[in-house]
């Protein structure tokens, strides 16, 4: 236990040492952060009348960067299912990054939850209030919980053994492993399900939102990996197969066109038929009764979806410029069209037959780029712990914590000899 609790403080002091890039980065981060968090104290003193949010549209931005966490915290089970299913040795060790990525995208969706029920003093009638097993929203809050524990479980035990020089037993997280695949497809149906149970809102009420919600989180996720691994590749010791990249190009590529695929057949479905209930659906692709709003939006996602997908399926992709703008393109097409385009259009129009439309204030945005930035700002110090540990800089038996601080990029020659070095050294 001494030595756990010593390598907690290690890895809290690394937290605070980088070159000048990574000091900047964190800066920004941190200051977008403080703004957002003093725009959140904004809300609690005058309340939710800081948003953009109306009695006619309730969910604005909140929830739907809520929706697309949730699918980009499933992206780590992209990644647990070559490895541990197909044993792909090449991506072992990039599972580590796929459940640290699951833990910040939880962290945030938690913390959008939060900030969207406005008194969060009067969040114990809620819990007081548990009904299980009636309430969706429940089983949202147990599925999305659970996750969080078992990936935090998952990757804390694999870095702390790597950090040990110890071989992980294979009793001691496998079985967590699969039960953490389950649970990613969980968290989002059951979120989807949240959506389709809502009788009042006919733009949900579709069986294909589920498969829907998993298939752009498949995408998404691994594509935020790839920038990731890109950005690992370039400016730290970490070196990177290029198979690797091969294979999560190849899962964005399936999954990517799997989720074009069915929103085809959503917007044939409500077009087609013509029926009173795609009015939401008229709204949002064309317009509705001289309102507008988010046309140019769900258009401008389709077309970077398209164009994102086309060029992953170019020999361009090979070379990691051209996959760093298809990832680029693909995360902020999903986005739009998963958060913004999918919440939203339900409440145009109202049952009523009100059209009332929503943009989010300055606070409500201000708060959300808070809360992005935090867990960025947590993302980041998680891969900046595991980088050292994972290539041997920091170790139980490295005694002092300049060992892992590497400033400059060192190529893949310069950590083979390094550790080459250390194994003489033993």
């Amino acid at each position: 236990m001494k030595e756990y609790f010593r390598f907690l403080w290690r890895c809290f002091r690394l937290s605070f040492i980088g070159d000048r890039r990574y000091i900047a980065w964190m800066t920004f981060l941190s200051v977008v952060a403080l703004f957002g968090l003093n725009a959140y104290a904004k809300q609690l003193v005058f309340g939710l009348a800081t948003t953009g949010l109306t009695d006619q549209v309730s969910w604005g931005l909140y929830i739907a960067n809520f929706t697309f966490l949730v699918g980009m915290a499933a992206a780590a089970v992209m990644l647990v299912i070559p490895v541990y299913v197909y044993r792909n040795k090449e991506l072992h060790d990039l599972v580590i990054f796929g459940e640290l990525l699951a833990v910040a995208s939880i962290i945030m969706c938690l913390l959008f939850v939060v900030v969207d029920m406005g008194r969060v003093d009067r969040m114990h009638h809620m819990l007081l209030r548990f009904n299980f097993p009636i309430s969706m929203l429940t089983w949202d809050v147990i599925v999305l919980n659970v996750y969080l524990v078992l990936n935090l479980h998952i990757c804390g035990y694999l870095i702390y053994c790597a950090y040990m020089h110890r071989k992980p037993s294979k009793a001691f997280y496998i079985p967590f492993v699969f039960l953490a695949i389950l649970w990613a497809v969980s968290i989002h149906t059951v979120t989807a399900f949240l959506y389709v149970g809502l009788g009042g809102r006919p733009f949900w009420n579709s069986a294909i939102i589920a498969p829907r919600f998993l298939a752009s989180a498949f995408a998404a996720g691994p594509a935020f990996l790839i920038l990731t691994l890109i950005a690992l590749d370039r400016f730290t010791a970490y070196v990177v197969q290029e198979k690797a990249f091969l294979t999560l190009r190849n899962i964005v590529t399936v999954a990517m066109t799997i989720n074009m695929f069915l929103l085809g057949c959503e917007v044939f479905t409500e077009f087609y038929t013509d029926s009173a209930h795609s009015a939401s659906a008229r709204y949002l692709f064309l317009g509705l009764n001289g309102y507008h709003g988010l046309v140019p939006w769900i258009w401008s996602a389709i077309g970077m979806n398209t164009v994102a997908l086309v060029i992953l399926y170019l020999p361009l992709t090979r070379r990691r410029r051209f996959m760093s703008i298809a990832c680029a393109l693909l995360i902020v097409g999903i986005w739009i069209e998963k958060g913004m385009g999918l919440i939203v259009p339900a409440f145009i129009p109202t049952p009523l037959g009100e059209i009332v439309e929503y943009s989010p204030s300055l606070n409500e945005t201000l708060v959300s780029l808070g809360i992005w930035a935090f867990g960025l700002l947590i993302y980041t110090i998680f891969i900046r712990i595991t980088v050292p540990v994972l290539s041997g800089r920091l170790a139980v038996d490295r005694l002092y914590l300049r060992d892992a601080v590497a400033d400059l990029p060192w190529s893949a020659a310069r950590l083979s000899e390094t550790k080459g070095n250390e194994g003489s050294a033993s």
